[in-house]
């Protein structure tokens, strides 16, 4: 038992602040987090039963379109945010890999000046934006198709409507039929668009948040080499 405690010890006195295991992946554990609580939280929609009208009453398919594109917007951060993980550990790597992001910045500033080592700097960050770009403009999407939604399923609703036929009692029917379909995708489709494009903002912040820490190691650690 003492060899054992005395390891463990010896486990825990290893882990300061300048060890990488501490850092390791850790942004991609978030990311991880986030997105098993939302899915959970899916889950108990589904189970609730909130989700059945939801996918019964897309007569119209845009919700599928919809989260379609989420998925691809989720997929594309999942990876960004393992990057950015292998990154931030290269950070603190004492020989970063000269493939890496951190070892290709290290040896484009050495030997260089100031001004040639900022002009590099403002580079990286434009490389890093770029970067993570396109999820915020996926994210954005999702609510534009949600309100194309809206829009798709009041022309539904108002299609069936004839002002002629409204004294036919037969006719209320169907009127009333194609009016509370064309609403259901309407509204659907807004909730569905709001909600994923919530969903993805999340994760965007957290690799948004990421991509500053990135940067900002990487521009110390540089000028801390020079």
């Amino acid at each position: 038992m003492g060899a054992e405690r005395d390891g463990l010890k010896g486990w825990f006195a290893a882990l300061t602040a300048d060890d990488p295991s501490l850092y390791s992946y850790l942004l991609a554990l978030r990311f991880g987090m986030i997105n098993v609580t939302a899915f959970a939280l899916l889950g108990a929609a589904w189970l609730q039963g909130w989700l059945t009208s939801l996918v019964i009453g897309d007569t119209t398919h845009l919700v599928a379109a919809i989260t379609g594109v989420f998925v691809v917007g989720l997929t594309m951060c999942a990876r960004i945010a393992l990057q950015l993980s292998g990154e931030l550990n290269q950070v603190r790597a004492r020989h970063p890999r000269p493939s890496s992001r951190v070892g290709g910045y290290l040896a484009s500033i050495a030997g260089r000046d100031g001004q040639s080592r900022s002009i590099l700097a403002s580079a990286l960050k434009l490389k890093l934006a770029s970067r993570i770009a396109p999820v915020r403009h996926v994210a954005n999407s999702l609510v534009i198709l949600g309100l194309i939604g809206t829009v798709i399923g009041f022309i539904i609703a108002l299609s069936g409507v004839d002002p002629e036929a409204a004294a036919d009692v037969s006719a209320i029917g169907p009127m009333v039929s194609t009016l509370i379909d064309g609403m259901s995708v309407a509204l659907y489709t807004t909730l569905a668009g709001s909600v994923l494009s919530v969903w993805l903002m999340l994760n965007y912040r957290l690799v948004e948040s990421g991509t500053v820490r990135l940067l900002t190691a990487i521009v110390e650690l540089g000028e801390r080499r020079e």
